[in-house]
């Protein structure tokens, strides 16, 4: 069997062959741009213990610069084609996290504005939850978090722990002893969801900090 790391090099190779052969296909460079900048972020996903580590708190050294630049360079020469798509948006959505110094400098606002232009081709649950996200990471948590209930009266995301997981990292920034219950309620709730043991450990101690850390 193939190893993920095999894997995600012949899923880079082929969209490399893929943009070879359609240079004019601006979705087709897109896609390779979003393979390039999500495998530039892929050293520095897991922790030498084997924990879960969140793009807020990866070491950005760790980054691989050239995948990075490349994915902008793709991106970039495929803009005045002016033939917009989801792939193009997803990596520029992408690019803006890679050319972040830190994770206080992401540029949060445009991150959001670009999810409004995905919802535009990708109408989904899934994405709305990641644009509910980069609301409240942009204009405060309380925009997310109503977003965030508003996709939980609907109920298609109800078993799909992400959602909870999203909620109480954005109740964890609120702040406040009422908002970090929540937020541990929350987590216990995504917890009981995956069956991702990395992500169950990693799920566990940020609801265990908030314990400790108190209001």
């Amino acid at each position: 069997m193939l190893t993920r790391a095999v894997e995600e090099v012949c899923r880079r190779e082929g969209g490399r062959l893929m943009a070879e052969l359609a240079p004019r296909d601006a979705e087709v460079q897109g896609l390779l741009a979003l393979m390039q900048l999500q495998h530039a972020r892929s050293g520095a996903r897991v922790s030498a213990e084997g924990g879960l580590v969140t793009l807020e708190s990866q070491d950005r050294s760790l980054w691989d610069g050239a995948a990075i630049a490349e994915g902008i360079a793709v991106l970039d020469a495929v803009l005045p084609l002016r033939q917009p798509g989801p792939y193009q948006i997803q990596a520029a959505i992408a690019a803006l996290h890679g050319k972040a110094a830190s994770a206080a400098a992401t540029d949060w606002r445009q991150i959001s504005a670009l999810y409004g232009a995905l919802l535009r081709y990708l109408p989904t649950p899934v994405v709305e939850l990641n644009a509910a996200v980069a609301l409240g990471m942009a204009h405060g948590p309380a925009q997310g978090l109503a977003w965030i209930a508003r996709l939980e009266q609907g109920g298609q995301l109800a078993q799909f722990h992400y959602l909870h997981a999203a909620k109480a990292e954005l109740l964890r920034r609120q702040g406040g002893a009422e908002a970090n219950a929540a937020a541990i309620a929350a987590y216990a709730r995504a917890y009981e969801l995956t069956a991702n043991a990395v992500e169950l450990e990693y799920l566990r101690s940020r609801s265990a900090q908030l314990r400790q850390d108190g209001p």
